[in-house]
């Protein structure tokens, strides 16, 4: 892997007419490495020292590059043993789950950091999503997404307040808030399609604006049709794979 990123380093700046930082290019040189799959998730980089002698830079240039990955969410740090890059986070299709219950599957602390959790009256169009009368109760969620100190998605949420009586109640998973009222959902319908972040959603992630993400749509049923939950999510889109598995006739 160090002679795959030297080359990669090497090829950036034979083609790089505009002198471009030597720790824009370090960075870059690890982003395509890491899109192309010759670093894998999991898979440690070499030392600081060594990237240092590899490459014939300076300590604080690898390390200002590292830093910049590390903030992106392509890698992580660990004490004493150094950097590795970050696992992709799959969510299926196929199953009906939390992004809580997601992220505890592969051994992440899932936290939430929150800018909104009101009660009001529904707007129209908050009503046709939710299927509720005019002048009803809604709650509205909006947060960053955690997977430890790394934000992986923005939400928007909307929940009948007949069916969340607390909003405060929820503290991570959403799901969890509404099982002891007997309301955690048994369907849902969801609309993924690729977009580029606006500003604000960006920085929210720690992303340059323009980055490329996922839009996730989706509402989310009880066993009696009742619409519980209504969420528009901003995915990383090079934090996460989405896998649905297909079945012949």
């Amino acid at each position: 892997m160090s002679s795959a990123l030297s080359r990669e380093y090497q090829r950036l700046g034979a083609a790089d007419t505009t002198r471009t930082l030597a720790y824009v290019r370090l960075r870059r040189a690890v982003h395509n490495l890491i899109d192309s799959g010759v670093l894998q998730p999991g898979q440690a980089l070499p030392s600081e020292r060594d990237l240092c002698t590899q490459l014939s830079l300076s300590r604080v240039t690898v390390r200002r590059a590292l830093s910049g990955l590390v903030e992106s969410g392509l890698l992580t740090q660990r004490h004493g043993a150094g950097s590795f890059v970050a696992e992709r986070i799959q969510r299926s299709f196929s199953r009906l789950t939390s992004f809580t219950d997601d992220l505890r599957e592969r051994g992440l602390n899932p936290r939430s950091e929150f800018f909104e959790r009101s009660v009001g009256e529904v707007t129209p169009e908050e009503a046709m999503a939710l299927n509720l009368s005019p002048g009803s109760g809604v709650i509205r969620f909006h947060r960053v997404r955690y997977g430890g100190d790394a934000p992986l998605a923005v939400e928007r949420t909307l929940v009948p307040h007949a069916l969340l009586p607390d909003p405060m109640s929820v503290i991570d998973s959403l799901y969890e808030a509404l099982q002891p009222h007997g309301h955690r959902p048994v369907r849902a319908l969801q609309h993924l399609r690729a977009v580029a972040l606006d500003a604000e959603t960006a920085r929210l992630l720690n992303l340059p604006a323009g980055s490329p993400g996922l839009l996730i749509e989706r509402r989310a049923f009880l066993a009696d049709g009742r619409v519980v939950e209504s969420t528009r999510s901003f995915y990383r889109g090079d934090a996460y794979d989405f896998v649905a598995e297909l079945h012949s006739d």
